[in-house]
C-alpha cells in the first residue's frame, strides 16, 4: 500500500460531510492537507503513527518505529492552514523542517474528515471520531446524550466537581487540571463546549445553554478568564451547583486520535500495516509554590 492510498483509505472510511456546513468536504478548501512530504505519496507505506499534533518528539518516535506516515489532527507549523511562508525565517521552523527531512516521511492532517463522523458506533451508526474517543477514554460511552450533536453532553452517575476533575486527570493521564466554581457541586449533567474564548456572542450562548439545560459541569477545551468563566464562578458562589474543569484543547481531543488506531486497519482493508498511536502527553506542566 502506498502512502497516498493509505490517506485515501482513511478519507473514504469517514462520512465526508463538513460538520459545520453539512456539505460534502471539498478537498480544495479542507484543512485536511498533506502538510509535509507530498513528494513521498507514491512510496510504499511502512507504517502509520496517529497523533493529536506532530511535535518534534512524535516525529522522532515515528522514525524509531519505522513509520513513514504521520496522521495528525492539528496543524504541523503552528498556524491555521500550515502556511510555511509566514514562518519561513523562524529558527524553530528551520529546526523542525530539518528533523522532518531527516525522518523522510509524510505528514497528513486529518481534522475535518474525522470530525465528519466514522462508523465506529454500535449498529454501524456514524459518530464524531474525536469526541467518541474522548467518551471512550473516560468510560462514558453509555452516558452520552444522543440528542446532542457530536455527543458533547453526558449524563453520568452523580459525583462531586472535585472527584470528576480527579477522574479526568487519571483517565487522560494529565499532570493536573484547574477547577472553577464550586468543587463540591453535585454534578451529573456534563457539557463540553467547543471553544470558550471570551467572545461575547458565542460565550453568551454557552451561558444560556448551561442554564437552560441544567448543566452542572463544563469540561472545556479553551477557557479564558472572561464571560462563561465569570458566570460559572458566580453561579458556584450563589449555590447554583456549577463548576468547570479546564482540560485543554489538545488534551481533550487526543483520545480521538488514539481510538483511531482501533479502526484504521478496517478503513484500509489491511491488517498487516503497522499502526501506532504516539501520545503528546499533557500540554501543561504545573508549578506549585
Amino acid at each position: 500500500m502506498l502512502i497516498g492510498e493509505a490517506i485515501d483509505g482513511i478519507k473514504g472510511y469517514c462520512k465526508g460531510v463538513d460538520f459545520v456546513s453539512g456539505e460534502p468536504i471539498d478537498d480544495a478548501t479542507t484543512r485536511d492537507k498533506v502538510t509535509y512530504g507530498a513528494e513521498h505519496l507514491g512510496e510504499p507505506c511502512t507504517g502509520i503513527v496517529t497523533c493529536i499534533w506532530p511535535t518534534a518528539d512524535i516525529i522522532r518516535r515515528a522514525g524509531e518505529l519505522g513509520a513513514n506516515l504521520i496522521v495528525s489532527h492539528e496543524a504541523l507549523f503552528w498556524n491555521h492552514g500550515d502556511r510555511q511562508d509566514v514562518i519561513a525565517h523562524n529558527k524553530t521552523y528551520f529546526a523542525k523542517k530539518a528533523l522532518l527531512d531527516e525522518w523522510g516521511g509524510t505528514v497528513w492532517r486529518c481534522h475535518d474528515y474525522i470530525h465528519s463522523k466514522v462508523p465506529i458506533d454500535e449498529g454501524g451508526r456514524y459518530v464524531d471520531g474525536i469526541f467518541y474517543g474522548f467518551a471512550w477514554k473516560l468510560g462514558w460511552l453509555d452516558y452520552r446524550c444522543e440528542d446532542v450533536p457530536m455527543s458533547l453532553d453526558f449524563k453520568i452517575p452523580q459525583t462531586s466537581g472535585r472527584k470528576l476533575a480527579q477522574h479526568i486527570v487519571r483517565s487522560l493521564g494529565l499532570n493536573g487540571t484547574r477547577l472553577i466554581g464550586d468543587p463540591d457541586a453535585r454534578v451529573s449533567r456534563i457539557h463540553v463546549p467547543m471553544h470558550v474564548t471570551g467572545d461575547a456572542a458565542s460565550d453568551t450562548r454557552e451561558i444560556s445553554y448551561a442554564d437552560a439545560n441544567d448543566v452542572d459541569a463544563l469540561v472545556t477545551m479553551e477557557f479564558v478568564d472572561f464571560t462563561t468563566s465569570e458566570y460559572i464562578r458566580d453561579a458556584g458562589m450563589l449555590g447554583q451547583n456549577k463548576c468547570a474543569i479546564t482540560v485543554g484543547h489538545f488534551n481533550l481531543e487526543e483520545p480521538g486520535m488514539e481510538y483511531m488506531t482501533h479502526w484504521v486497519h478496517e478503513a484500509l482493508g489491511n491488517d498487516e500495516l503497522p499502526v501506532s498511536f504516539a501520545p503528546m502527553h499533557d500540554t501543561y506542566q504545573y508549578v506549585c509554590a
